[in-house]
């Protein structure tokens, strides 16, 4: 395989000009550009990443830390950012928490070692880190976009929506359908996000006269598999309702796969409320009228927020984003006694 200093000696240049040339930095006289590019063609010459890595000063690479990969959510996430960063000539690596330790500390060993593999800048998304963990990067945490969160330290660095806001919507759209008798599946109790959705939600209701503690509650695991356990649970406890949020889309696809196997008909007797809007939400049966929380969006800008930071590039970035319900079969106006 042909080096750099194959192509430097059979262009007739030095080793530096023909660096120059194959980073794209620095100026060289279009006669020597030729002689580079043809000596490059004959020997056909790839630089290899670690060889662009020394030539650029960077690894033209960002690294994306995701807490596990499964289930739906992530993986469109992951595309749009995969497919941003190919359009840009970048790569992509991505990590995500195994291993031993609890969700904080796969969280911290997933960052470090996307930054020892030499990562230009990261991409968290995380409930479990804490402000001293980005501390504790030094330099590089300037070189950090979080997603779905917000810490004081790196505020500029932080793109998330405003999840209570986001509870209350969901209230305000069963309330609208003449809900009075609703329960709940929230996600995991530590999970900020999942706090302020179900206190905007409580908020909302507890405004329109239904005391939050008559309201059925329990915590899921954000996956289909909670949402169908604590669907099962509800069935059994012989608590009326006429509605049931969800707090993401996944639970609500395993709580509405429970009520089918029950022979609990929705949205006839039951409504069920998602949130996320996930690609899942258009293909459940009935489909699922779910928050919408412009995930794509809010992730494109941090990305653009870090190529501007990490590549000196100069990409729109927007912080303000619109939720809104996206309304399907799943909903309807309650069932009168």
């Amino acid at each position: 395989m042909a080096t750099i200093k194959d192509v430097a000696r059979l262009a007739g240049v030095g080793l530096g000009t023909a660096s120059r040339v194959i980073s794209g930095k620095g100026s060289v006289s279009p006669a020597t550009l030729e002689k580079v590019r043809k000596a490059i063609e004959e020997l056909d010459f790839r630089p290899s990443h670690a060889a662009r890595t020394l030539l650029s000063g960077n690894s033209q690479m960002i690294g994306v830390y995701i807490p596990y990969l499964s289930g739906t959510f992530y993986t469109p996430i992951l595309q749009s950012i995969y497919t941003a960063l190919r359009a840009a000539g970048l790569n992509m690596v991505v990590a995500f928490g195994v291993g031993e330790g609890d969700a904080r500390q796969q969280a911290i060993e997933g960052m470090n070692f996307l930054i020892e593999r030499g990562s230009d800048g990261l991409i968290v998304m995380t409930n479990s880190l804490e402000e001293e963990d980005f501390a504790a990067l030094g330099p590089f945490q300037a070189r950090v976009v979080v997603i779905n969160h917000a810490f004081a330290s790196i505020a500029e660095q932080c793109f998330t929506v405003d999840h209570e806001a986001g509870g209350r919507l969901a209230a305000r759209t069963l309330l609208a359908q003449q809900h009075r008798k609703i329960a709940v599946i929230a996600g995991r109790a530590a999970a900020a996000d999942n706090q302020a959705r179900i206190a905007g939600f409580m908020a909302e209701l507890e405004a329109a006269g239904i005391a939050p503690a008559s309201v059925w509650m329990e915590d899921g695991d954000f996956s289909p598999e909670g949402g169908w356990a604590c669907a099962e649970r509800l069935l059994k406890s012989d608590y009326e309702f006429t509605a049931l949020f969800c707090a993401n889309d996944e639970m609500a696809v395993g709580a509405l796969s429970c009520f089918q196997q029950a022979g609990v008909a929705v949205p006839q007797q039951v409504s069920v409320l998602g949130y996320d809007d996930t690609h899942s939400a258009e293909f459940t049966a009935p489909r699922l009228t779910s928050v919408h929380i412009p995930w794509s969006e809010m992730t494109l800008n941090g990305l653009n927020f870090l190529l501007n930071r990490c590549y000196d590039m100069h990409r729109p970035v927007e912080r303000q984003y619109q939720l809104h319900v996206a309304e399907r079969a799943s909903l309807a106006t309650a069932r009168q006694p």
